[in-house]
Formats: structure tokens, C-alpha cells, sequence
């Protein structure tokens, strides 16, 4: 009798031995879950002022407002380039895009991203995420041939991917040209945004490892030309108290058309609601799942607005009628997509990660979306990718409304020689609350544009104090040559830098 009770109560120790051993695990398995979840929402070309937490008069955001309040609004976030393909390179990469070799757009004489480059998906994976990739990439040819062989989102560490090459140029509803992890989908029944909420939806809800931690980045067609919302978001914006507050919105300083494009403005604001409502459902989906409290979401813009561009001086560019819908507004600032100036560059940059980042808050600390690699990568424990120069630093802090460290300035390029944009300057450094902008020489008929690029350093400047000077119409470059004479080297150090490590493209000389 007593040999089954000692044999009983062996096995009732070994049990419950067995199931410390299971707790033990189990609290294991959670310590890797506990790792947050990465969300990241990129807008393309949603100017700074476009929403309602950012001082719009007219649009409705009630979802992005709300979610505003739910954690930080960054008032001084910058892209990392002043247009699309240089800001996700440098928004993927954590570095300035130029090193990429991405000068212009994605497919510009032969330019993508290169599968040398560490992406964020690959440096995650490496610490046990899942990723995955929905919208627009703009990085590389998705579409693959035999003279076509570039990386896609597959190749750069995303494990799912449904994406578009480019924008949606033939519109943004039933588009015919996604691509779900390699193979081509064909028309889809919807608007751009609303298909990339339900592909996101379907992924976090069915597909994902929920074992595992991960990153998801949306990357919408929208606010980008061509536009045609549903009705019952332009007609919202159809109306007499729409008029009445048009006068209040700024463009950057930039030329508009002579001629009367007011009647499209219904269909941008409308947009900028649609894609509200967009994000609204995917946030839906992330509290339904019970991520919410361990996922930080960044939501921002690729660049700043679009403009519309004249008709007879368009010389036949594709694009020249769909972008006199384009009423987008850089706020108080600057120019608008593609200037160097801060309304190409300072976007919306709202972050939320509960029980980290205090509800309700502001931070007027400088963010760069090459900032986000090494930010998530301390927030993941990861290392950052070795061997390569980042130009981006911890942006937690700012997230805090404290100080962030940061080694060196910050430099957004367009180095073009075009007609159309020779007023505006090629590059701009910030250094706390200045920034000087550069030129660099005119080309000449005889140079190639890599070698004009690969050669030329900034040779007229201008200095602006953002800290009272918001519209950079006061050119301090006279008044304070000192202040002059202390950020010329930084600008032509870091230059010089940037360009030399970019690539040479075979189809630029």
C-alpha cells in the first residue's frame, strides 16, 4: 500500500513538474510575443496641413484624429526625401536614398533598389518577425520578364507581399495591376485604400503566425493623382461652407493655374476622407484581433503635396489634367512635393503605442523617416544592419517629447536641372531650427546629368530660421554669414558623402 502511494505521489510530483516545465515555456513563448508589433501606414502625397489634427479647416478625419489622440502628434516629421521613390527607399533602408542610388524615381534610368540594401522586413526577421507588405512599392519592376529581374518585397524580407509597381495611373478603383507574391491578380473590386485594408485584414486576421510578432507597412495610392472617390465622400465637400473656407488654405508659395480648377476640389477632400475611413477599418481589425496594446503604429506621408502644374507648360506630361485635382496644403509652410524647402518634406507623423507613448500628446522634436529602422530595431532588440552608414537615430525620445541624439544633420536633395523646377533649390540642411538651402551649378549641354550630379558641389545659398520663419520668406543668408560659414561644410560634407557612395547607374551617362 505504501509503495503505490510513493509511486502515486512520484507521479503526481513529476506532473506537476512537467507542467512547471510547460509555464516555463509558455511565459518563454510570451516573452517573444511581448516583442511589439509594427505597423506602419505611409500616405502618398499628403501634404502637412491636409488633416484635421493639423489645423485643416475643412477636411473631416475624425478617425485619424482620434487615433492622434490616442497617442503623438509629431508637428516637425519629415520624409526622407521631397519625393516618392527616395522616401521609401531612405523609410526602408534607415538610410539617405541617395546611397541607395535612388535619385528620382523608381525605373529612371535603370534605378531600384538593390538587394544589397537591409531592409526593415529583413533586419525584423532576423529577431523572429513576420512581414508582410501591402501597396504601392515603387522601388523596383514587380513585373517580371527576362530582361526584368529586379527585387521585389519578396526578395527585400517581406514573407507576404500584394503590391502595385506604381501608383494607380489608370485610377484608383477596380485597378488591374496588383500582384500578390509574384503572381498577378487582375482587377480587383474597389478603391485602392479599401483593397488594402481588406488584403492587411485578411492577413492579420487568417494568414499571419500569431505566434510570432510582426511588421506590417500599408502604403496607399492615395491622396496621389488620379482621384475619383465615391460620391458620398467628394458631395460632402460640395457645398457653400467648403467655398467659404477655400480662401484659409495655403499652397506652399507655389503657382497655381490661372485657370479655375475649384471645381475639383471636392474630389481631394473627399480622398483625405475615404482614406480615413480606410484606416479607421484597419485599426477596427486591430483592436477586434487584440493587438492594440502591444503595437506601435506610425502614420505619415512619403512627401508633401502635390501641385498642380499649367497645362501649356506641361509639355504633354502624363499626368498634367489629373493634377488639377490636387489640393493638397503643406500648412504654413514652404513649397510642396519635390522642393527642398520644408513643405516637400515636413509630413504627418502621428505615432501610438499604448502604455509607452502618452495619450494626447505633441512633440516639436525633428523626425526622419530614416529615423524608423534604427527606432524599431531598439524597440524589436535587434541589431540595426552592419557594414552600412545609416543616417537615421533612436526617435523614441522624440515620441516622448524629449531630446533625440542625433550625429549629423539631416539633408533632403532634387538635384534637377529641368526648366520646369530651376528656381527651386537642390538640397536643404537642417540644423536645429535653420535651414540652408543649396544650389548647385547649372549643367552644362555637354555633361551627362550623372556626371553633372557626381561632380558639382552647392555654390548659392540661402538661410532660414524656421523657429519664427515658418513660409521662409526672410533669407537670413546676408544678415548671419556666420551661421552661413558654420553649416556650409556641414552641408558640403555631407553631400559629398552621400553622392560619392551612390551607385552609377548604366542607363545615366
Amino acid at each position: 500500500m505504501m509503495k503505490r502511494i510513493r509511486l502515486i505521489s512520484c507521479i503526481f510530483l513529476c506532473a506537476t513538474a512537467l507542467m512547471g516545465c510547460k509555464t516555463k515555456n509558455d511565459n518563454t513563448s510570451d516573452k517573444k510575443v511581448s516583442k511589439p508589433n509594427i505597423i506602419i501606414y505611409l500616405t502618398d502625397d499628403m501634404g502637412y496641413g491636409d488633416l484635421g489634427c493639423y489645423g485643416n479647416p475643412i477636411t473631416n478625419t475624425p478617425a485619424i484624429d482620434k487615433f492622434a489622440s490616442e497617442g503623438v502628434l509629431l508637428t516637425d516629421c519629415h520624409s526622407a526625401g521631397t519625393v516618392c521613390s527616395p522616401s521609401r527607399a531612405g523609410l526602408l533602408t534607415g538610410r539617405h536614398p541617395y546611397r541607395s542610388g535612388i535619385y528620382y524615381l523608381q525605373g529612371y534610368k535603370g534605378a531600384h533598389l538593390r538587394d544589397s540594401e537591409t531592409t526593415i522586413a529583413e533586419m525584423l526577421k532576423s529577431g523572429g518577425y513576420e512581414t508582410a507588405f501591402m501597396g504601392k512599392w515603387h522601388l523596383s519592376r514587380l513585373e517580371r520578364s527576362e530582361k526584368v529581374k529586379e527585387p521585389d518585397p519578396g526578395d527585400q524580407g517581406f514573407d507576404y507581399w500584394f503590391a502595385s509597381t506604381h501608383n494607380a495611373y489608370e485610377g484608383p478603383k477596380n485597378f488591374t495591376k496588383f500582384i500578390r507574391n509574384g503572381q498577378a491578380v487582375g482587377e480587383v473590386d474597389g478603391w485602392y485604400c479599401d483593397v488594402l485594408t481588406e488584403e492587411a485584414t485578411d492577413w492579420l486576421t487568417n494568414k499571419r503566425d500569431k505566434n510570432k510578432p510582426f511588421l506590417l507597412i500599408v502604403s496607399t495610392h492615395e491622396p496621389h493623382a488620379p482621384l475619383s472617390p465615391p460620391e458620398k465622400y467628394s458631395n460632402a465637400y460640395n457645398n457653400k461652407a467648403v467655398d467659404s473656407l477655400e480662401h484659409s488654405i495655403k499652397y506652399g508659395g507655389v503657382d497655381r493655374p490661372e485657370y479655375d480648377i475649384s471645381q475639383n476640389k471636392k474630389e481631394y477632400y473627399g480622398t483625405i476622407s475615404q482614406l480615413d475611413n480606410a484606416f479607421a477599418n484597419l485599426m477596427k481589425t486591430v483592436d477586434q484581433e487584440n493587438l492594440k496594446d502591444n503595437t506601435m503604429v506610425i502614420f505619415t506621408s512619403d512627401n508633401g503635396p502635390e501641385h498642380p502644374v499649367n497645362l501649356e507648360e506641361s509639355k504633354g506630361e502624363w499626368e498634367a489634367p489629373t493634377r488639377d485635382y490636387c489640393f493638397g496644403t503643406p500648412g504654413n509652410f514652404r513649397g510642396m512635393k519635390r522642393y527642398p524647402y520644408e513643405g516637400g518634406h515636413r509630413v504627418p507623423g502621428i505615432v501610438r503605442y499604448p502604455g509607452k507613448i502618452p495619450a494626447g500628446t505633441t512633440s516639436n522634436e525633428l523626425v526622419v523617416a530614416t529615423d524608423f529602422l534604427t527606432t524599431i530595431s531598439e524597440l524589436a532588440q535587434v541589431n540595426v544592419p552592419s557594414g552600412v552608414n545609416l543616417d537615421g537615430t533612436n526617435a523614441f525620445p522624440a515620441f516622448l517629447g524629449q531630446k533625440t541624439e542625433r550625429n549629423k544633420p539631416y539633408l533632403w536633395i532634387f538635384p534637377t536641372h529641368e526648366d520646369t523646377y530651376f528656381r527651386m533649390p537642390h538640397m536643404a540642411l537642417r540644423y536645429n531650427h535653420y535651414t540652408l538651402l543649396g544650389w548647385l551649378p547649372e549643367k552644362s549641354e555637354n555633361e551627362t546629368l550623372m556626371e553633372w550630379m557626381k561632380t558639382s558641389v552647392p555654390a548659392k545659398f540661402e538661410l532660414y530660421d524656421l523657429s519664427n520663419d515658418a513660409e521662409q520668406t526672410n533669407d537670413l543668408a546676408s544678415s548671419k554669414p556666420k551661421m552661413v560659414d558654420i553649416l556650409k561644410p556641414l552641408m558640403l560634407e555631407q553631400w559629398i558623402e552621400i553622392r560619392d557612395e551612390g551607385p552609377i547607374w548604366e542607363n545615366m551617362n
